[in-house]
């Protein structure tokens, strides 16, 4: 087993934050401190251990006080639970759930909602389809409305704006929220608006005082409108739900969804090629640095996978990238639901331009590096014996299911 002690951003933050209802059990114990007259005090009590029979037991070898410091990099934060027995209305949130999981835009949706509905409302969250998503609890999710169903699945706007008429008249929310993007909450909420027959406010980028705030003039301009009941919101539109759980009760609605008749054809995905993605749009990116030694292995591994590649500036400075594949402060600042960085150790202005990446994937051969520190899975070895073993998984994977399709 690995003896590597995986960082916690967030335990580090309440630690730091004295505000925070959690703080005091995130300090560690002080067992030694310096008295005003220079000499070492000893807590006699915050030594040792209760043993398995109920006994305090003290290690005087020093290794209980490294298993100890072990023991407290890996203490899971219990949040405190956010319940809402009846609300009072509800805040209705449909989210992209690009691959079935919530997005960071999504998140950010579900951060405003719960600012609109304060203390006595609850936030509906309705999704389409089967989702993989498994942190509804910590995203603010208090109810949780699916909608199943082949009429769903696909490019199925009209059918989806039918649903989301049954939830309307059923549960009536105060405001409906759904994110104002290409991955189709935009194009739904405006149909939606249509349907029910609301202005919507488009391009939100902020709540505030009983208005909505949003972009106007390509951008350059504020527009400010009371708070509509149908609000399509920008990213970063607020701060995420962190500091509670919520209890994710499952809702249906009471009667069924009428099927309307489809006057679009859902004719499946267009391949694209990945080199053609804008790095800023791209949703997996597959990022070299100094540590890759073998490039048409790395540019093979990437086509196996089918990722936009992307580089550090080290790689870019000594000519192996092109200057629009750099990453990072000085370069380009992505969004990937995804990004593999293949030898990139973490330097300060890359780690900033991939905060808002939700899954990280590092391949370095220093275990202690800040890349390792930053990323969800880490992979210690040479970087050329992982990209082979990769590309032979890969073209394993779609030999079996060549297999099962036929």
């Amino acid at each position: 087993m690995s003896e590597i002690i995986r960082r916690d951003p967030r335990a580090e933050w309440i630690a730091r934050n004295r505000l925070h209802p959690l703080h005091a059990a995130m300090q560690p114990a002080q067992h030694s401190w310096m008295g005003p007259n220079g000499i070492i005090r000893k807590n006699l009590h915050g030594i040792g251990f209760i043993g398995p029979n109920g006994i305090k037991r003290i290690d005087r070898s020093g290794a209980q006080q490294g298993g100890a410091v072990k023991r407290s990099a890996t203490v899971e934060v219990q949040l405190p639970l956010h319940q809402v027995p009846a609300p009072a209305f509800y805040i209705s949130v449909v989210p992209d759930m690009v691959g079935g999981r919530l997005s960071s835009h999504d998140r950010d949706l579900l951060g405003l909602a719960h600012q609109l509905a304060g203390l006595d409302g609850a936030v509906l969250a309705v999704v389409f389809g089967e989702h993989k998503e498994t942190a509804f609890a910590t995203a603010g999710v208090d109810r949780l409305l699916v909608l199943e169903g082949d009429e769903f699945s696909g490019y199925a706007p009209e059918q989806r704006v039918q649903g989301l008429r049954a939830v309307d008249n059923q549960f009536n929310p105060r405001h409906w929220l759904l994110p104002d993007s290409r991955s189709g909450g935009g194009e739904l909420g405006r149909r939606f608006a249509a349907a029910l027959g609301e202005r919507p406010a488009t391009r939100v980028w902020q709540v505030k005082d009983q208005e909505c705030i949003g972009r106007a003039g390509a951008g350059l301009q504020d527009l400010a409108r009371p708070v509509a009941r149908l609000i399509l919101a920008s990213a970063e539109c607020a701060e995420p739900v962190s500091e509670t759980r919520h209890e994710v009760l499952s809702v249906e609605l009471s009667t069924t969804v009428a099927r309307s008749l489809s006057r679009i054809e859902d004719l499946g995905a267009v391949a694209v090629d990945p080199a053609a993605i804008p790095m800023a749009e791209a949703e997996f990116i597959f990022s070299g640095g100094n540590g890759v030694k073998d490039w048409p292995l790395f540019h093979e591994t990437a086509a196996a996978l089918g990722a936009t590649e992307g580089a550090s500036r080290v790689a870019v400075d000594d000519g192996f990238m092109a200057r629009d594949r750099q990453v990072g402060a000085s370069g380009t600042w992505v969004t990937a639901r995804v990004y593999v960085a293949v030898g990139i150790s973490g330097a300060i202005q890359h780690l900033q331009g991939i905060g808002a990446c939700d899954k990280v994937v590092a391949i370095n051969l220093d275990p202690g590096c800040d890349m390792i520190k930053r990323a969800d899975l880490s992979v210690i070895g040479e970087s050329a014996e992982i990209l082979q073993a990769l590309i032979a998984a890969v073209a394993a994977y779609r030999n079996d299911a060549k297999r099962d399709a036929a």
